[in-house]
């Protein structure tokens, strides 16, 4: 069983995060999901860029640094796309993360993580958000960091493809996303 701290998109809490959030409890997770928003919610990514605008970067961070404070040593960062950038925040915090599940998104990896830190990726491919050459280079820089990475890609989907109330959805390729997932918690 592994603790896990699930961030979410630019878009704030909503029913795509809590759902990853059940099927993780329902394979024994523990699993919080901070609302780094206070309860507000976007309905277009633009709205939701606004708002993470007005709360600004350091605000969310330190959003989720008081959310993670009294997590036990090894809880899992999880972030999805905006959530990922977060999990990159704190992880220079966070060095004893059992591991990192990064969806939708990258995140720095620091120079100071452990040797053989369990990162996991998905995005899709094409993705505006984390373009191929970005997330190539951002796989060498993690594994220069000693980080041990597994990157899956998914061909042909839009950039939020696990969320079932987007355009960007695709039922196969969040499937397999969210197996991948459980195949990479559980084995931590």
């Amino acid at each position: 069983m592994a603790h896990i701290a699930l961030f979410h998109s630019v878009y704030g809490l909503r029913a795509v995060e809590r759902a990853a959030a059940d099927r993780f409890r329902a394979a024994g997770h523990e699993v919080v999901t901070p609302d780094l928003y206070a309860g507000e919610v976007a309905t277009t990514i633009d709205d939701g860029f606004v708002l993470m605008g007005r709360i600004g970067w350091e605000g969310i961070v330190e959003r989720a640094r008081d959310a993670v404070r009294d997590l036990p040593a090894g809880t899992v960062l999880a972030g999805v796309s905006m959530g990922a950038g977060v999990v990159g925040s704190l992880l220079a915090d966070r060095l004893d993360a059992a591991g990192v599940l990064l969806l939708h998104g990258i995140a720095g990896i620091p120079a100071s993580a452990r040797a053989g830190l369990p990162v996991q990726v998905h995005v899709a491919d094409p993705d505006a958000f984390a373009p191929p050459a970005a997330v190539a280079a951002w796989e060498k820089g993690a594994m220069d960091a000693g980080a041990a990475v597994r990157v899956f890609t998914y061909p042909g989907v839009g950039h939020f493809y696990t969320d079932a109330s987007l355009r960007d959805h695709d039922a196969e390729a969040a499937e397999l996303t969210w197996r991948r997932s459980s195949d990479f918690l559980r084995h931590l």
